[in-house]
């Protein structure tokens, strides 16, 4: 296991990344040229080795709801790979590139799409893409999942109906 001090080494080779420090020691790793709204790359790296790292737009990575993977355990060569990886997902080379019409249909050839609404008016559209069920605000991605069920629960639990 990397130490805290080798991690931030690592990090701070990204000139990408623009170092923020948050409360008890831990510090958020940013990029602030992210094409989506989301721009922490790292976040709560602990002086314990704890922290973790965006991969909500990277397949390949097991994720937890919020779409983060634990570094602790993470050797140089992962932490490079993973924090490289989120990076490219951010800056949007790796983004589906849908059609307008996408966006505003009931279906679409990229997949199933449905309108979510809270109390407040606010909406939100599931869809599914590649395998995968986006939640997009507007034509930013707000969460991933891997499964539709998890997906309706999430928007369930923010307080969203199906329109």
């Amino acid at each position: 296991m990397l130490t805290f001090e080798q991690k931030i080494s690592i990090l701070e080779s990204f000139p990408e990344l623009e170092r923020k420090d948050v409360s008890l020691g831990r510090i958020n790793f940013h990029y602030e040229n992210s094409a989506y709204d989301k721009k922490t790359v790292v976040h709560h790296l602990h002086p314990n080795g704890n922290g973790y790292v965006y991969a909500g737009l990277l397949p390949e990575y097991k994720t937890d709801a919020k779409g983060l993977v634990n570094i602790r355990d993470f050797a140089a060569e992962e932490l490079e790979t993973i924090v490289q990886a989120s990076i490219r997902s951010l800056s949007g080379q790796n983004r589906p590139e849908p059609e307008a019409a996408e966006y505003t249909s009931v279906s679409s050839t990229a997949g199933q799409t449905s309108v979510w609404t809270d109390s407040e008016g606010h909406t939100l559209k599931l869809m599914q893409e590649d395998d995968m069920w986006y939640i997009y605000t507007g034509e930013s991605i707000e969460m991933v999942f891997e499964a539709r069920d998890e997906a309706e629960e999430y928007l369930r639990e923010e307080g969203f109906s199906l329109s």
